[in-house]
């Protein structure tokens, strides 16, 4: 496998990792309230000596696919290809090998039995569907998929207006072909060991998906985080968040789950080998990468 396709194995489940594409922000870009915090983190060796506001971190936007008691799962489908998205350069009709680096992992777009959507952000949504004869149609033609209800619900109020292009031509088209399932508000399980769970803030309706699997847990976060950096300073809210303060107590929340039961965190921006775990470090949370993902043939 390539780098783009690192595999972890937890319990019956194998979870890898298809990449679609990695950019670099500025840190004052992406944590722009936490300037006035920044040199009191490099005085508390939370940040590099010579780290500046300018400094950049690397994105990853990638899927997460889960093989497990015979069935395929899709976390999250990134920005999708050919896609008009005018507010962002970054989305903005992009022309990416996702569906082939997919089938390099073992799973062509037939096979996906399911795709699981933490929120219905662009970066998230795009590979649900496909530019095919004319239109936009489901790319995984069999897969049910679950979208959490506030989410959908946002779409419809004065402030989600502004994204209906994705909703027009990334999740309509798999309403009305009866393949979307709507996850309710307060979560649930929606297959056995799979579970949605609310965790607000960054999105109206974010949530985190949590695998169980042979006495092991693993916690599909989203976009509660978007680097490592916020495991050491949670207080800094991303740019891209609706609500920092709620955001703040998700993230708070999701990472004394994670160290309390030594779950495999699987962010869907972290780079490197992105999968990790939260570990308590003083009064509060380090991250360290999982070691070696197991190499599938």
């Amino acid at each position: 496998m390539s780098e783009n396709t690192v595999s972890y194995r937890l319990g019956n489940a194998v979870i890898t990792r298809i990449v679609e594409t990695q950019f670099p922000l500025a840190f004052n870009t992406l944590y722009p309230a936490a300037l006035e915090d920044m040199d009191e983190a490099v005085a508390r060796r939370k940040l590099p000596v010579d780290f500046t506001a300018a400094q950049e971190i690397t994105l990853s936007v990638h899927s997460w696919l889960i093989d497990m008691d015979g069935l395929k799962i899709l976390i999250d489908t990134g920005i999708g290809n050919h896609k008009p998205r005018p507010f962002s350069a970054l989305f903005h009709q992009l022309e990416n090998p996702f569906l082939q680096r997919l089938a390099a992992a073992g799973a062509a777009p037939e096979d996906i039995d399911y795709v699981l959507l933490t929120h219905l952000h662009t970066d998230h949504v795009g590979w649900n569907t496909r530019w095919v004869d004319g239109a936009w149609q489901p790319t995984f033609p069999k897969a049910k998929y679950v979208l959490p209800r506030t989410e959908l619900e946002y779409f419809f109020t004065p402030a989600g207006e502004k994204r209906r292009m994705l909703f027009d031509d990334s999740i309509l088209p798999v309403i009305c072909t009866n393949q979307a399932v709507v996850m309710a508000a307060d979560g649930g399980e929606i297959l056995p060991g799979i579970a949605f769970h609310p965790a607000p803030g960054h999105s109206a309706g974010h949530m985190i998906i949590s695998l169980r699997s042979g006495g092991h847990e693993a916690i599909f976060s989203g976009d509660a985080m978007h680097s490592p950096l916020q495991v050491a300073r949670p207080e800094w809210g991303s740019t891209y968040c609706l609500d920092l303060r709620t955001a703040l107590a998700s993230r708070l929340a999701l990472l004394e789950q994670a160290a309390q039961n030594n779950a495999l965190i699987l962010p869907a921006h972290f780079p490197g080998a992105s999968a990790g775990y939260v570990m308590r470090e003083g009064d509060g949370y380090a991250w360290r990468y999982a070691q070696t993902p197991a190499k599938l043939k």
